[in-house]
């Protein structure tokens, strides 16, 4: 990533992860929740799930760009260094779409458009997937009955 002429790469490279990490959690794991008297059911850590320590990759791969100058800024460093690694985090989702094309293809299922929401929580891309164990659990009056593979999520 360009950050500049860095001030102290470590820095640096923790907020590049951390930033990524951040985005992963809105993408895959944070589900807002409201009851239906408009109380905010999600105010914190405690009531919903953030990103943990088993939610980081083992091994992730952050290389800053050399000799890249940035003559506007103090010593020549960039201050946005979170917010593209945060954008990148959709990749995740991404990838995850991909994998449940593929998974629906394989099972025999809709190759067609699918609608998957964020976060897309383990619950929403196990129904994505729409193979003959989802096709149990689908509601009456979702989908079209004629065809179990249709789901609209």
């Amino acid at each position: 990533m360009d950050v500049g002429q860095t001030l102290n790469p470590a820095i640096d490279v923790g907020q590049i992860e951390g930033a990524f990490i951040q985005g992963y959690g809105l993408m895959m794991l944070e589900k807002y929740s409201v009851s239906p008297a408009g109380v905010h059911l999600s105010r914190g850590p405690g009531t919903y799930k953030i990103p943990s320590f088993a939610n980081i990759p083992q091994i992730m791969n952050v290389a800053l760009l050399k000799d890249s100058k940035n003559p506007r800024a103090l010593y020549s460093s960039k201050v946005g260094v979170g917010e593209p690694p945060l954008c990148l985090a959709t990749s995740v989702l991404m990838a995850t779409r991909k994998a449940i094309k593929a998974a629906r293809d394989h099972h025999g299922g809709q190759s067609g458009f699918f609608q998957l929401d964020t976060p897309a929580t383990p619950d929403k891309i196990r129904m994505a997937c729409a193979d003959q164990f989802s096709a149990h659990f689908i509601e009456d009056d979702i989908g079209d009955k004629a065809n179990p593979w249709y789901v609209t999520l």
